[in-house]
């Protein structure tokens, strides 16, 4: 057995009290659901797990890197519900064990891509979204997927601060929610989330920015028309919809065009789609690319 010096343990590598405490919740959740494979989409290096689990943008926590690391011990991810809503045969109210329990995770290594200008290699447990949406059946009117992270002032100090407007939310055209590169993920390096990461359950759509790829769902609704997304709403010069990796657009402040992958040194060119362009590109065929981000 490998025993540490407290000196040699990162502070973000210590499990919080409060995610300690609920540890069998979560077993209770997930217990049942096999690690069926894994999904590999880059042979790049894995980001080291220390630094993917306090370099984070969760700005119900705060607007700093660290803010829900530090900021996110009074956060109650068990008990856990997701509401569906809207055009769907099967609306409802449902725990967070009936959202899992039905869909064995699989591992998927995928790299994330931040509008700041970083990057990371992640691998998710999760399952492909498409795989839940089919279970409430949206019917023909459903064009677009909504999704709502929980809000909760005492909890999320950085709510409190009205940098946006809460809840946040964030939507998907239908056949981007049902592709299966975009899964929902429960999981990180093998172990249930943390808070920081989106605890208990998060979207992952690695093909565009990162804020795309929503935490803490609590609410999931299906709608005819375009829903206007929280960062689209903040700023509409920086943030789109579609939020689709694009190097050649640039924000009103900098470049896209290069990105510096978390742990290294040198910037990177950053790749149409995020390195994803063979699999997804086909569902935005004439559609301008500016339009994209």
């Amino acid at each position: 057995m490998l025993i540490k010096k407290p000196s040699d343990v990162w502070s973000s590598d210590i499990t919080p009290r409060a995610t300690y405490l609920r540890r069998r919740d979560f077993l209770a959740a997930l217990v049942t659901l096999p690690i069926t494979g894994r999904m590999v989409t880059t042979t790049d290096a894995l980001t080291p797990r220390q630094a993917v689990t306090s370099y984070t943008n969760y700005y119900e926590f705060g607007s700093d890197k660290g803010a829900a690391t530090t900021n996110g011990g009074a956060f109650k991810a068990s008990p856990w519900s997701v509401t569906i809503a809207g055009e769907c045969a099967k609306p409802g109210t449902y725990t967070l064990e009936d959202i899992l329990k039905p869909h064995p995770l699989e591992e998927r290594v995928y790299r994330m891509r931040c509008v700041e200008g970083w990057s990371m290699v992640i691998p998710w447990d999760g399952f492909p979204l498409a795989n839940l949406l089919k279970r409430f059946e949206p019917n023909a009117k459903a064009k677009f997927v909504e999704f709502t992270t929980a809000n909760r002032p005492q909890e999320m100090p950085g709510i409190r601060r009205h940098v946006l407007n809460f809840p946040y939310v964030e939507a998907l055209r239908m056949d981007e929610a049902m592709h299966p590169l975009t899964i929902l993920a429960a999981g990180l390096y093998g172990d249930t989330l943390l808070t920081q990461n989106g605890a208990p359950l998060r979207l992952v759509v690695p093909w565009k920015y990162g804020f795309k790829s929503i935490k803490s769902i609590v609410k999931i609704r299906f709608v005819e028309k375009q829903p206007l997304n929280t960062w689209q709403d903040a700023n509409p010069a920086y943030y789109g919809f579609y939020a689709n990796v694009n190097p050649d657009v640039s924000t009103p402040s900098y470049s896209q065009a290069t990105e510096r992958r978390i742990g290294e040194f040198f910037m990177r060119r950053t790749l149409p789609f995020n390195g994803y362009a063979d699999q997804v590109a086909s569902m935005y065929t004439g559609m301008d690319p500016k339009r994209l981000y």
